[in-house]
């Protein structure tokens, strides 16, 4: 007899999941998008609120993702991305994790039905992911000022605090080598603000990855009533979304507590401007135009200025070889500052 006409016995049984389970997941899903602040309730989440209650065996994420999709409430599928450069790349203190930095951006026209228009202030860190929003009906470089200070004497000091080029941070930009009271503030506590090149989005990908977080899991989640109310979702979601990385906050890069700055005295003098050069290779800093080299057209740069000396250091860029920053040129870009005690901060 052939060894294909031997019987081959009865087949391995595939593991099924129990049904008591599958009704508890689909039943976690359900409560955590109604529920959850954070307003996650993918795969990680259900195992994670499984574990709390100490369901036994407890089963892996690919098992509930396998249960969700075919109850057909998988969201979204996985996707292969090529490995990014290391955070912080285009500063050698920050992508070797040796220095945190904060970051920040505003949402606006958010308009309330029957009530008034809102922003929102956001931040978030780059280490630690520590979180913070501020909504309210309007934004000025003060109300900008009470909400970092706020911020940095509740939470402390970053070494770094990134922005893009919006006047509330930078100041005005009518004429050429001022800065504002934003900055001023930031030079006296000892932090070293850095502005990112205009109409280009990858240096605020953090930040942008976290407005979207926050409209779609405060702003777009539930019908406001009102300012008050979005107030309130917005808190309980920072709360929950620093109780999730509080491993992470307490892994970053060392903080320094807040100390009160004296009102004209500036602790370090480094101002930070990424930008891009053009076809003729200059680059615009502070509505000034700067030659910077022919060989390096369209290529990104980082400006590093001494508003004390009005020394400007230029390094080239370049984001495959993220090691690779030597120095292009040194020009002089005279600054004026306009002094951030003209508000006080509290």
């Amino acid at each position: 007899m052939d060894w294909r006409d031997q019987p081959r016995g009865n087949p391995r049984p595939r593991n099924r999941t129990p049904q008591r389970l599958v009704k508890r997941i689909l039943h976690w899903r359900s409560w955590l998008k109604d529920h959850c602040p954070l307003g996650e309730f993918g795969a990680e989440a259900i195992r994670r609120q499984l574990q709390l209650q100490k369901v036994s065996p407890l089963p892996c994420t690919r098992t509930i993702e396998r249960i969700l999709g075919r109850a057909g409430l998988l969201t979204c599928s996985r996707r292969r991305r090529l490995a990014p450069p290391p955070p912080g790349w285009y500063l050698r203190e920050l992508a070797e994790g040796r220095a945190e930095l904060d970051t920040f951006d505003f949402v606006e026209d958010l308009a309330i039905r029957g009530g008034p228009s809102i922003a929102v202030l956001n931040g978030i860190s780059l280490y630690g992911s520590l979180a913070a929003a501020w909504p309210q009906t309007a934004f000025t470089t003060s109300d900008v000022l009470d909400c970092l200070s706020a911020h940095w004497r509740a939470v402390g000091l970053p070494r770094y605090v990134q922005f893009d080029n919006d006047t509330r941070f930078q100041g005005p930009h009518s004429l050429p080598g001022r800065l504002g009271r934003v900055v001023h503030l930031c030079l006296c506590l000892g932090i070293i603000p850095i502005f990112t090149p205009p109409r280009e989005t990858g240096f605020q990908a953090k930040i942008e990855s976290f407005n979207y977080l926050w409209q779609a899991k405060v702003w777009h989640r539930r019908q406001h009533s009102g300012l008050a109310s979005l107030q309130q979702h917005s808190h309980q979601f920072i709360r929950a979304h620093r109780q999730r990385h509080a491993a992470r906050i307490e892994a970053a890069p060392l903080r320094l507590p807040w100390a009160d700055p004296s009102s004209r005295q500036i602790s370090q003098p480094q101002v930070i401007f990424l930008r891009r050069t053009t076809d003729t290779g200059s680059a615009s800093v502070l509505e000034t135009s700067l030659a910077v080299d022919k060989q390096w057209p369209n290529r990104l740069v980082r400006c590093e200025l001494d508003v004390l000396t009005s020394e400007l250091k230029i390094h080239a860029l370049r984001r495959r070889q993220p090691d690779w920053q030597p120095l292009l040129v040194t020009r002089k870009l005279p600054v004026k500052i306009t002094p951030w005690d003209t508000h006080k901060t509290g």
